[in-house]
């Protein structure tokens, strides 16, 4: 690259950085002459969604709240590359922007935190849930519509203290970011997808760069996962399709099995009244036309008064 250090953007919380570092150490094993002390620095970056958490990200702009002022900073040239959590990517990039690499995708799946222990079905007529998603809130209210969904925003450890102070009964967070912390033991059950879709590209870590930014490409090839964006450009062309945003409830997850990709898709209703779902599999050649389609279905049988609300 150009410039020295390599200067990688990332949001502060604690699982942000250890996204990056994990990027760091796998451009190290690619590169070993990026071992040094100074050869790639860590810029932080505080966004609008880590200051606003007092409310739901749909009510004040949606996930790029996490992704705006990073992406700025690439712009004016204050870092290089930026380490996003897949799920936090808006669905279009800025000009100027793009997605130049997926590192190796963790467990999508979501893990539930509870008081009580066990899974959905464990919790107590009435529980109080928290959470900011509203996929989740939807996939969870279409199964146990007797529960109460709050909102609880926060970084990963003060959403485990929320549960553990008896300010919720449960909650639902990625598994992979428990793994990358270490948090695994506050897990009470790993929800199957059958039971609550992921959110698109959740587990993986996309890298960014600047359009014109060859050397960047060059640096970052090497840690690409063929498997991976496969996978994340199928959900993602799904999820260009329905306009997704945290405004909307919509669940993807796209596996591989051998020689076969394999999707499923959902959108709901926050109240979760209704769910819609899709799967699609063929080649993985076709990742992206096979979540076009599958978009498309959803927002067909969806009708146009199913995303704002009306009936």
């Amino acid at each position: 690259m150009t410039s020295t250090p390599i200067r990688i953007g990332t949001r502060g919380s604690p699982l942000a950085l250890a996204q990056t570092e994990e990027t760091r150490q796998r451009f190290i094993a690619a590169h070993p002459q990026l071992g040094g002390d100074d050869a790639v620095e860590t810029v932080i970056i505080r966004t609008t969604g880590d200051k606003i958490l007092d409310r739901p990200l749909a009510e004040v702009g949606g996930k790029g709240m996490f992704t705006k002022e990073i992406d700025e900073a690439m712009l004016d040239g204050r870092i290089d590359l930026a380490v996003h959590s897949m799920k936090d990517l808006p669905t279009w990039l800025p000009d100027g922007i793009v997605l130049a690499c997926v590192l190796p995708r963790e467990d999508p799946r979501d893990g539930f935190i509870a008081r009580s222990g066990g899974g959905l079905g464990g919790l107590p007529d009435g529980a109080v849930v928290g959470t900011s998603s509203l996929r989740r809130q939807a996939q969870l209210l279409h199964r146990r519509p007797d529960v109460k969904v709050v909102t609880l925003r926060g970084n990963v450890q003060t959403r485990l203290n929320k549960v553990e102070d008896h300010t919720v009964d449960a909650t639902l967070l990625a598994l992979a970011g428990l793994r990358r912390l270490g948090l695994t033991d506050a897990v009470t059950a790993v929800l199957d997808p059958e039971d609550m879709l992921p959110a698109v590209g959740q587990g993986a870590i996309g890298i960014t760069c600047r359009t014109g930014d060859d050397a960047a490409r060059t640096v970052l090839a090497p840690l690409n996962d063929t498997e991976t964006a496969a996978r994340i450009a199928t959900e993602r062309a799904m999820l260009t399709v329905l306009d997704g945003s945290c405004r909307t409830p919509i669940g993807g997850l796209a596996e591989i099995t051998g020689d076969e990709l394999r999707l499923r898709g959902l959108v709901a209703r926050p109240d979760g009244s209704e769910v819609i779902e899709t799967t699609r599999a063929g080649s993985p050649e076709d990742a992206e036309s096979m979540g076009r389609d599958a978009g498309e279905e959803l927002r067909s049988r969806a009708g146009p008064g199913f995303f704002n609300g009306s009936a």
